[in-house]
């Protein structure tokens, strides 16, 4: 398992102070791009000298709670799924007291970048992906 941490930031909140519902999604893409840092697959690796991409094909998201301006989180993410050319990721959000304010999913498939079509995981990325999930 994975563990980002961040803050809630005016810029994330509606009029009300309170998370815009779509930001909890930037928020998890924020630590989803972390992850793949942190596992050998940088954003900026992978759009300049990988031959594929791992875009989301499904999302969704459940609000538990409201989170605040200034609010610090933690998102928790696991390797929900590894499948022949795609891979899920499972999100808990908690607050600062270990609260769940939300969680989300997120399925990726892999793109050749060239021809667009979907291709098998490539296997350094999936090694890295089930070491993530033991």
């Amino acid at each position: 398992m994975f563990v980002y941490k961040t803050q809630i930031r005016l810029h994330h909140t509606d009029a009300a102070g309170i998370l815009f519902f779509a930001n909890q999604f930037v928020l998890v893409h924020d630590a989803y791009e972390k992850l793949l840092q942190k596992i050998g697959f940088a954003f900026e690796t992978m759009l300049q000298k990988r031959s594929y991409f791992l875009p989301i094909i499904y999302t969704e998201s459940h609000y538990k709670t409201p989170l605040f301006v200034g609010d610090k989180i933690t998102i928790h993410i696991k390797v929900a799924f590894i499948g022949t050319t795609s891979f899920t990721f499972e999100y808990q959000i908690k607050n600062q007291r270990g609260q769940l304010t939300g969680t989300a999913r997120t399925v990726h498939v892999t793109v050749n970048k060239k021809t667009r079509k979907k291709i098998t995981l490539p296997r350094d990325f999936r090694a890295a992906l089930e070491k993530l999930g033991d």
